[in-house]
């Protein structure tokens, strides 16, 4: 009997500590894409696109230039998906901002060409990988537990404070702020609108490449990988409410939780049923999410 009741408290215990980091997992991947949606309101559909691309140029640079300093490659990948996030705005989002089914087609579109290119260009198979940060695992309340995914905890709880410091504190993220609170406001204090959404675009890509080198090392980079992606950070940021910090975090929370459990008494195939039942069932209960600023259907009628 005792050692019946061991078994159930280290599955729970696996289940909490799993559960945490799956959901910073997926708070990583929908950061960049809230803070596009909060800044600009653009539904910027070539997310996962441009996490991919950070993996595969990083991959690139380790892979075909012998001895390439690993942090040195992950700054130049960060940095080159973060210059293509404010071109995509620059020359194409620029000219539909504003008809929110464009932005959506324009962006999709963007981000099916660079991931099928990629593909085109030979991102196939599982010989793509980049290494862990740091190698070997932990026992935490006797359950195993990599450092990489420690890690990921970590630089993503500080990620999440530093953000927070530089849209409250920084005159820049402060205009951000403005101009996602209300943009007519801010133009009349002399905030550029198109310049704050040139920004948000190449913060919020260069938070998704972050992300990228963050995760990607626990797994493959594939094309199939960025359509992932760019799914669970829609199914975040619509359960949580489009354009909202706060429910952007509970909602990783909440489908986080959802997964690992599916996971502990399914199937781990059942992980991307769960954020896809998660968007049905909100839609359906409450259309602008749980801390949503949208209007309901019965203020729209």
């Amino acid at each position: 009997m005792d050692e019946i009741v061991k078994e159930e408290i280290e599955g729970n215990v696996e289940i909490i500590i799993y559960g945490i980091i799956n959901s910073i997992i997926l708070s990583l991947m929908a950061l960049g894409f809230t803070l596009v949606y909060s800044i600009a309101r653009v539904p910027n559909f070539a997310h996962g696109a441009l996490y991919i691309t950070t993996g595969y140029i990083t991959w690139i640079l380790l892979n075909k230039l012998t001895g390439f300093p690993y942090p040195l490659a992950i700054a130049i990948a960060i940095c080159v998906t973060a210059v293509i996030g404010a071109l995509i705005y620059r020359f194409i989002l620029i000219r539909v901002r504003g008809m929110e089914i464009s932005e959506i087609i324009a962006t999709y579109a963007i981000g099916l060409a660079i991931l099928e290119g990629l593909r085109w260009g030979g991102l196939r198979g599982g010989t793509f990988t980049l290494p862990p940060f740091i190698s070997g695992s932990v026992q935490l309340f006797g359950v195993s537990v990599d450092y990489q995914r420690l890690l990921i905890v970590g630089i993503g709880i500080v990620t999440f404070a530093c953000l927070y410091l530089f849209t409250h504190f920084n005159r820049v993220g402060l205009a951000l702020r403005g101009i996602a609170q209300d943009e007519r406001a801010a133009m009349m204090l002399g905030i550029d609108s198109d310049m704050t959404a040139i920004v948000s675009l190449a913060i919020g890509s260069g938070l998704a490449g972050f992300a990228a080198i963050l995760l990607l090392p626990l797994g493959n980079i594939i094309v199939e990988v960025g359509y992932n992606v760019l799914i669970f950070a829609i199914a975040v940021c619509v359960i949580g409410g489009l354009g909202s910090w706060g429910g952007t975090i509970l909602a990783s929370f909440i489908i986080g939780f959802a997964q690992i459990l599916t996971e502990a008494f399914l199937s781990t195939h059942y992980q991307m049923v769960v954020a896809l039942f998660a968007i049905i069932i909100t839609l359906l209960i409450k259309p602008s999410g749980i801390f949503g600023k949208q209007k309901e259907l019965e203020e729209r009628v």
